[in-house]
């Protein structure tokens, strides 16, 4: 009985799934409209080292080639602060949290209409040990995982306005 209430269940599972609307984000791979669309993205230079490591996390993210084609420009402002948050007896900081937000737009190159204005942004705890050097490196480390969970956040928004203008 069991044997046969298994595949009776996928099927019937498959076609419910197939009745709520739900579509693939990336249909037609490299050659679907959001695909094509974020290869179009052209990304403005970002302030600072910060600016410098996010500018790069989206574009590894948007595309693998060049921007020949850019249809639209990214334009991405950062806000990195670093502020400490526990104190010990003698008063040195012994935890940081590292913030990192960044406020973007999406600007159609051929109109100058904005199509996107939003923010993204996250945040890393960082314990600060005796060491300055491991302090500092894990305040650069921060920074660098920041910048690509910001940038993946960025991208998967204007992916889903990219699929919502299809």
């Amino acid at each position: 009985m069991r044997q046969l209430l298994a595949p009776l269940s996928a099927v019937l599972l498959a076609l419910l799934l197939g009745g709520c609307g739900l579509q693939p984000m990336y249909a037609g791979g490299g050659s679907g409209v959001v695909a094509q669309g974020l290869a179009g993205i052209e990304v403005s230079p970002i302030e600072g080292k910060a600016g410098w490591l996010m500018r790069n996390a989206l574009n590894d993210r948007l595309r693998a080639g060049g921007a020949a084609g850019a249809r639209y420009r990214l334009d991405v402002r950062l806000d990195d602060r670093l502020e400490g948050l526990g104190l010990l007896s003698d008063d040195t900081i012994s935890r940081e949290r590292r913030t990192l937000r960044a406020r973007y737009q999406l600007v159609d190159l051929g109109s100058g209409e904005i199509l996107l204005d939003a923010t993204a942004g996250s945040d890393a705890g960082i314990d600060v040990v005796s060491s300055e050097y491991a302090t500092i490196a894990a305040e650069q480390t921060a920074l660098e995982n920041l910048s690509k969970e910001v940038a993946d956040r960025i991208v998967t928004r204007i992916a889903l306005r990219l699929r919502a203008e299809r």
